[in-house]
C-alpha cells in the first residue's frame, strides 16, 4: 500500500544470467549500441513461462552463443525494485564449467570473445554488469539489492550480500 492506502498491483519480471568458464577464460559478448545495454556482457535474457530458471539460462546461453551448457551453478540475484510501482526486476545468477558446441558465426547479440577472467574487467561494461561480475568467481552466493525511485531517476537504497 502507498501513502494513500491504495494497493499496488505487483509486477515481475525474471531473467537470467550464465557466464561460461573455459579454465582461466569467461565468455563474453560485445553487445552493439544497436542491441541496448552496450559493451561487454555475458549471455542471457528473460525466462520463459513455464520454464525453469536455470533452464532458461541454459536455453539462452544455446540461443546467444550456440553452446550446450550442463551443471549450471547458481551464484545469486541481481534484482531492482521500484516501490512506487510494485515493479521487481530479478536476475538469477549462473555460471557453467560444462559446455559443447561450437560458438555461433553470427551471434544474434553481438561478437563472442574468450576474454581471460583476470582481464574482463578493463573491458567497456555497463556498471551494474562491472559491479556483479566479481561475485560469479567467489565462493558462495550473492544478492544484490537496489531500490529505486523512478519518479526522481536515483537509487533510493542498495545493498549487497555474500550468503
Amino acid at each position: 500500500m502507498n501513502s494513500d492506502n491504495e494497493v499496488i498491483q505487483k509486477t515481475f519480471a525474471m531473467y537470467t544470467m550464465c557466464l561460461v568458464i573455459d579454465g582461466s577464460r569467461v565468455l563474453l559478448i560485445n553487445r552493439p549500441d544497436s542491441r541496448g545495454f552496450p559493451g561487454y556482457i555475458g549471455p542471457g535474457g528473460k525466462v520463459d513461462f513455464p520454464e525453469s530458471l536455470s533452464d532458461g539460462a541454459a536455453r539462452e546461453v544455446w540461443e546467444e552463443t550456440g553452446l550446450r551448457v550442463s551443471g549450471l551453478v547458481y551464484k545469486g540475484l541481481d534484482e531492482y525494485v521500484v516501490p512506487s510501482t510494485g515493479f521487481r526486476y530479478m536476475v538469477f545468477n549462473y555460471i557453467a564449467t560444462a559446455f559443447e558446441g561450437e560458438l555461433l558465426h553470427n551471434p544474434p547479440e553481438g561478437e563472442l570473445l574468450w576474454v581471460p577472467i583476470s582481464e574482463a574487467l578493463e573491458l567497456p561494461m555497463q556498471p551494474w554488469f562491472k559491479r556483479r561480475f566479481p561475485y560469479f568467481f567467489e565462493e558462495g552466493t550473492f544478492e544484490i539489492h537496489v531500490e529505486w525511485d523512478e519518479e526522481n531517476d536515483r537509487m533510493i537504497k542498495e545493498t549487497v550480500k555474500k550468503l
